[in-house]
């Protein structure tokens, strides 16, 4: 495709602002542009030319058009929760981030149809707030979800601890509505659950972080409002028995089983870290804790459910203990667990993340594998293993020995992931299950793509955005 040849002088920025207002132009070299300019791991640190910020469709199509006429690139922007640099461009301004925070109406909830639409700045608490209003349930929980968007979930395809049951944002979204890279607007929101004409184009929109053009509306699907949720923290020997658990979980339980976590024991100590107070509901240390969740109507008696799945997995040497949450309020402690570790790694230091997903079948095998290969080769690091195994998903992070600098962590801890990826490789899996691609894998993921499927994603991107111009960089290589 043609390269993007910005020509932004002072007059384009000018019209940017005309068509925007005061409110909605910030300069790039502004102090209240850094909020925009870097992430909230801290890790990327970015360079525009301006912040824009639109408060309508129609702001966003205009502005769009003035940049595809100028080829200024565009970078669009959620809430900026992301962890590989895909709404974060470093180096010299030459682009302008598009901050859809302005844009956050909820549109309407469908009651009948079980629907609801809303503007893609809103964030994603707001949605799952107005489910809740109506006796609703929006599933799509993050550990971000106070700040983050579903435009930018959508673009992501964001997953978080309810896709067991539910699936990942592209399975709940009915509808979009985006400007494509012309100013043009596509608008597919009809809120039919089966439409077999042709190509599903929203789904290419979905995931695609930016590259094909920016979600302005969606359309999500909602689901009855479980009024009956039972919450278990509990304690196993290895990772092998709480995978071997959830395989007796999803028998007994089936689809009423929300979410299943693993959580290494080493983890706690970093939960701990973040918040002191934190406590273990479990009689003596165990390798590997497990927080499980079911919810069901009133109809159906979750309580024994769960109790008699517990029974069996202990009569079947799976389970060494366990404590079944007597209150909503005592499993929001045990949730807060699996929140303060990912915090803790934060204050801990800068780490290496990843986001690894394999087959159920090959879970513990892949986590034992990637524990023994951090411990034989990288002495003084420390391997932290934790994440929603249920649907094949690990957050297998590395904390670096302390004295190391950000600048070293950074410069080893990517030879230290060609070795974690090499092994996800090995077992037919995936660098990244939920977090995408961005800037910071995107290497990787050009890598591992045969040259066929290199030549369809290109076909693509030049079929929506043949100047180039949208978050160049960004998934796609160059």
């Amino acid at each position: 495709m043609p390269p993007a040849a910005p020509s932004a002088t002072s007059s384009v920025l000018e019209a940017l602002r005309s068509v925007l207002g005061a409110a909605g132009f910030i300069d790039g070299t502004a102090p209240e542009a850094e909020r925009y300019l870097r992430d909230w791991t801290d890790d990327y640190q970015g360079a525009a030319l301006a912040v824009l910020r639109p408060r309508s469709v129609e702001e966003v199509q205009a502005l769009v058009r003035i940049c595809a006429k100028h080829r200024v690139p565009i970078v669009p922007q959620g809430g900026n929760t992301g962890l590989v640099a895909g709404a974060i461009v470093d180096g010299p301004p030459s682009v302008v981030v598009v901050s859809l925070e302005r844009l956050n109406r909820i549109r309407g909830i469908d009651a009948v149809n079980f629907t609801l639409r809303v503007d893609a700045g809103a964030v994603l608490q707001a949605l799952k707030d107005a489910a809740e209003s109506e006796d609703m349930l929006f599933p799509l929980a993050l550990g971000a979800q106070g700040s983050c968007q579903i435009g930018g979930n959508v673009a992501t395809n964001a997953g978080g601890i309810n896709v067991l049951r539910y699936g990942m944002t592209r399975d709940l979204v009915l509808g979009l509505e985006a400007v494509l890279p012309d100013g043009s607007l596509w608008e597919g929101m009809t809120g039919l659950r089966k439409d077999n004409r042709g190509y599903d184009l929203k789904q290419l929109l979905i995931g695609s972080e930016g590259t094909l053009g920016i979600v302005t509306g969606v359309e999500v699907k909602l689901f009855p409002r479980p009024a009956n949720v039972e919450t278990a923290y509990l304690g196993v020997g290895s990772f092998a028995d709480a995978m071997a658990l959830f395989g007796m979980a999803r028998r007994v339980c089936s689809d009423l089983l929300t979410a299943f976590e693993v959580i290494g024991s080493e983890c706690i100590a970093l939960a701990t870290l973040s918040n002191p107070e934190t406590r273990v509901p479990l009689e003596g240390e165990w390798p590997v804790h497990v927080l499980m969740e079911l919810g069901c109507s009133s109809a159906i008696d979750g309580r024994a459910l769960i109790e008699a799945l517990l029974g069996e997995a202990f009569e079947a040497g799976l389970l060494g203990d366990g404590t079944i949450a007597q209150s909503r309020a005592h499993a929001r402690a045990f949730w807060a667990i699996r929140e303060d570790l990912v915090e803790g790694q934060a204050k801990r230091s800068r780490h290496i993340r990843t986001d690894l997903s394999v087959r159920l079948s090959d879970v513990a095998r892949m986590i034992e594998s990637a524990r023994t290969y951090v411990l034989s080769n990288w002495p003084g690091w420390e391997p932290v293993a934790y994440g929603h195994a249920g649907d094949g998903n690990i957050h297998f992070n590395v904390m670096p020995p302390t004295g190391l600098s950000a600048g070293e962590v950074r410069e080893r801890g990517t030879e230290l992931l060609d070795g974690l990826y090499g092994l996800v490789r090995g077992f037919g899996g995936s660098f990244s299950a939920e977090h995408g691609v961005g800037r910071s894998r995107r290497a990787v993921y050009w890598e591992w793509l045969t040259p066929e499927q290199q030549k369809t994603a290109a076909a693509v991107k030049a079929a929506f955005d043949p100047l180039g111009i949208m978050n160049p960089g960004c998934l796609v290589s160059d």
